[in-house]
């Protein structure tokens, strides 16, 4: 069965045509193959069939096209299939089509001759294959393609949900802060009007006894006439000056109590609202935390630390990945845990025992070829956390290795402190702070003498180079006067109030002076163009900075444990009110923290809930290094702090 002509010219064929492509070489021979027309000519298989195969052939010569018109050669061939090797055969001039706007362009209609029938059955079979094959794939692309706008869809609408939960969040922040504003009000003039009504009372008694010693006169036998008339005259003033500041006081009381009715309706109304607040907090803090599960790096354990600054795009600082790895902990999400974990002890490059300070989230290298203790010692403090919640002991070898590397660099120092790093020179009060907290939580864990040791080495330094001057509490550094907030925060989260008195030194007057110099209350332009007020803390003493007051996430959170640790502090002396102090300031600084929730501003993150890193971008934090760049720059440090924050959690101390 094969290929036939009609008068007409059109292909015909007594089977099923399947149309497929084949690259074929062919050679035109005379009827016995005795003798060779042409070399080797390209063409290409139209349509192939059990008897035959259809030849597309372009620039085909006008004397080899007459030859093969008048059927007077065959043609020998080599097809070449996809995978395999060329099929040879021979074959009969069935039928030729000239195309009429292409003159040197043919199709020729060929019937095999000779052809293994393997090699045909081979032939056929991977072009009904093919020709299945394309509507498979076809309806195979548009389903997918039907799941990935269905997946769109429902991606957008996520997105959407996620910023609107965000939105209204700080919609019904702005609201609670507006009624406690108007309930502080409220509070100004009932105390007003109290001390007017007790000083009209004083007056009121005041005028009663003048006004009974007149009523005493005039009853008394009067030497004159004259004298008696003085006397009513008198009496009879004071008694309308009585009845008058009598009326005065019933208005005042009148308006203490319509005061009083406006009070209670507030205040249900502040209530209402933070039963609202409540309920939009714990959406967002899921949302934050599902921010930094979908941010996890599947192959590394990492996450970025910056979402949106293009500069660090990629980048993992350690110490932002040892807050992550707590925060998973502290969830019970351990396998996350372990993943970061795991990166750290097996995969991290490392120089002489301890991590660089950054690697990259795709691949696990180095980002940054620089070497701090600080950050190393965060890695050590994430391990112990980890530990302590999971029982799991696997990653205490690493942090014990880390511990060694800081122990060796406190033996160069004759006071027991821990410099940088190994290759710098300056002694930073926020590393001694961290070390001092990991030497704790090691020596609890393990219960070995030397982590108690190197921990009180610490405490001598930091009493004796930074707790050592009455007008700066604590200093940034040996020899180094600056403020920084982060030190304030971390003493009160590290040391603890009852041992800062054992030492003589006052955790109020500490929590006094970085409020005084630190705090401060800026207007934060929100990604979607809406101005609110945040008050916070700053990298450092705003007066000191050009730039004026920013508001450091990260930095206010870490204030807001503090406010929470000293709270608690108080309580338990039994000091109920100024526990209460206390502990209304954290929960003031937490509504700042709230009104700087984002959306996640990256297609992976969903427009889940996240924090920016400050509330201006690339700007001078005071400690030689900048904001990151962005304005909608999604920060771990400043997401996984807020966290702390809320739900009490003080990364410093073992539970």
């Amino acid at each position: 069965m094969g290929f036939k002509s009609d008068p007409l010219g059109a292909e015909r064929r007594n089977y099923i045509r399947l149309d497929s492509v084949f690259p074929v070489q062919f050679r035109i021979l005379n009827l016995d193959e005795k003798e060779v027309f042409s070399d080797w000519l390209q063409g290409f298989t139209n349509n192939v069939g059990k008897g035959g195969i259809c030849l597309s052939v372009n620039n085909l010569k006008p004397a080899l096209a007459e030859l093969i018109k008048n059927k007077q050669a065959k043609i020998s061939l080599e097809i070449e299939m996809p995978l395999a090797a060329a099929i040879c055969a021979s074959a009969n001039v069935a039928w030729v089509r000239n195309i009429a706007i292409q003159p040197n362009k043919y199709f020729i209609g060929l019937n095999y001759e000779r052809i293994a029938p393997l090699a045909k059955n081979r032939i056929m079979r991977y072009a009904k294959a093919k020709k299945i094959f394309i509507p498979f794939v076809i309806t195979i692309i548009f389903i997918l393609g039907l799941a990935l706008a269905a997946d769109s869809y429902l991606n957008i609408r996520l997105i959407k949900g996620n910023r609107a939960l965000v939105e209204q969040l700080v919609k019904v922040l702005q609201e609670f802060n507006a009624v406690k504003q108007v309930i502080k009000d409220i509070n100004i003039q009932k105390e007003n009007l109290q001390l007017k009504i007790q000083a009209l009372q004083l007056r009121i008694q005041t005028m009663e006894g003048e006004r009974l010693a007149l009523e005493q006169r005039v009853t008394l036998e009067e030497k004159t006439k004259l004298e008696e008339n003085k006397t009513a005259q008198k009496l009879k003033e004071v008694n309308g000056l009585v009845e008058k500041l009598i009326q005065e006081k019933n208005s005042l009381q009148g308006q203490l109590i319509s005061i009083q009715h406006n009070e209670a309706a507030v205040s249900e109304e502040l209530l209402q609202l933070d039963k609202k607040k409540a309920t939009l907090e714990k959406a967002n803090l899921d949302k934050m935390y599902q921010w930094l599960v979908i941010h996890q790096n599947p192959r590394t354990g990492l996450l970025m630390s910056f979402e949106g600054d293009t500069d660090i795009a990629n980048w993992a600082f350690i110490y932002d990945q040892s807050l992550v790895a707590q925060a998973y902990a502290n969830s019970a999400d351990f396998e996350k845990a372990k993943k970061i974990l795991d990166f750290f002890a097996k995969k991290a490059k490392r120089i002489n025992g301890l991590l660089f300070n950054a690697y990259y989230v795709n691949d696990g290298q180095p980002a940054e070829y620089v070497v701090h203790s600080g950050p190393n010692i965060w890695v050590g403090i994430a391990i112990l956390q980890y530990t302590q919640e999971s029982q799991d002991a696997t990653y205490i070898k690493l942090a014990e290795e880390i511990a060694s590397v800081i122990i060796n660099l406190q033996k160069q120092d004759s006071d027991g402190g821990i410099r940088g790093g190994p290759d710098v020179k300056w002694y930073s009060t926020e590393h001694n702070l961290d070390a001092y907290a990991f030497f704790n939580m090691l020596y609890k864990v393990t219960g070995k003498k030397k982590y108690l040791e190197a921990r009180d080495k610490v405490l001598n330094w930091l009493v004796t180079h930074t707790y050592d001057t009455s007008d700066i509490p604590i200093k940034r550094g040996s020899g180094d006067s600056t403020i920084a907030t982060d030190t304030y925060a971390w003493s009160i989260a590290a040391i603890g109030p009852e041992r800062l008195e054992e030492l003589g030194l006052n955790p109020d007057k500490i929590m006094e002076f970085a409020e005084q110099n630190c705090s401060t209350e800026v207007s934060y332009q929100r990604p979607g163009g809406q101005a609110v007020k945040i008050k916070g803390f700053d990298f450092a003493s705003q007066r000191h900075l050009a730039r004026g007051g920013v508001v450091s996430s990260e930095w206010t959170a870490q204030m807001v444990m503090a406010y929470k640790i000293m709270g608690d502090f108080y309580n338990k002396k039994g000091l109920v009110a100024k526990s209460r102090s206390y502990k209304l300031k954290a929960d003031e600084y937490l509504i700042g923290l709230g009104d700087m929730i984002i959306s996640s501003p990256s297609p992976s993150g969903q427009g889940e809930s996240c924090l920016p890193y400050a509330t201006e971008d690339f700007v001078d934090t005071g400690h030689g290094w900048m904001t990151p760049k962005g304005k909608s720059t999604g920060s771990v440090a400043g997401t996984v702090y807020t966290l702390f924050a809320y739900y009490n959690y003080n990364p410093l101390t073992l539970k």
